[in-house]
């Protein structure tokens, strides 16, 4: 059963997304608050798998609840709710350690696959709402080129590929269709480029990936 924590200052909307995730046979909502502040405090004492967060809340907003939540050891995985496509806080809450981002007006069907997903291991990041969302933050990000290469020493050139197929948004699958692999070997070059750059999930190499220059908001798979 994957616990879920519900966290935003609308009673209504709470109301909406308990009634879809209780009639699924294997999420439960376990905990609805209405601020980051509460969320941090319940998310404290554990039984919660995925937050489900919003960003936008008075006391304390989501995206310090996700840096507090997820800099805890063994904290629950955290999802960002967000209004608009391009809210001005999805970018941080990604670095905050958020596993990804849904709008507010999301199908239920894709819902409930995120959690799944997020519960996984895996995260939620659009490959086209992760370039719009990087395009227009992309005055905040370093110009190509200007990334040290010892950045990138401890990769191998097979995890380096990853990596940046990783940060356009391609699923395992895809990159191992891409790059004439098993997704197996896929999952494994994955797991070194995470634990080399001391990276959480394929959220956290999205950020990455961009504020060091490696990919830019206007690069174009070759």
């Amino acid at each position: 059963m994957i616990r879920v924590m519900l966290v935003d200052d609308q009673a209504l909307l709470r109301a909406g997304f308990r009634m879809v995730l209780n009639a699924q046979p294997d999420i439960e909502v376990v905990a609805e608050v209405g601020d980051g502040a509460a969320a941090v405090e319940v998310a404290g004492g554990g039984g919660v798998d995925v937050v489900l967060m919003d960003v936008r809340m008075p006391v304390m907003d989501g995206v310090e609840a996700t840096r507090l939540i997820r800099a805890a050891e063994d904290g629950p995985r955290v999802l960002i709710l967000t209004t608009f496509d391009l809210d001005d806080y999805a970018f941080a809450a990604l670095k905050a350690g958020a596993s990804g981002f849904l709008l507010k007006d999301v199908p239920p069907s894709d819902l409930v696959s995120a959690i799944h997903s997020v519960h996984s291991g895996d995260a939620v990041v659009a490959p086209s709402t992760t370039r719009r969302l990087l395009e227009r933050f992309a005055v905040h990000l370093p110009s190509p080129g200007t990334a040290e290469p010892t950045v990138f020493g401890g990769l191998t050139a097979r995890e380096r590929e990853v990596l940046v197929l990783v940060a356009r948004g391609l699923s395992n699958g895809e990159i191992a269709e891409r790059l004439d692999l098993a997704e197996a070997t896929v999952k494994t070059h994955l797991g070194r480029v995470l634990a080399k750059l001391g990276l959480r999930d394929r959220a956290q190499v999205v950020v990455y990936a961009y504020e060091s220059g490696l990919v830019t908001p206007h690069s174009t798979d070759s």
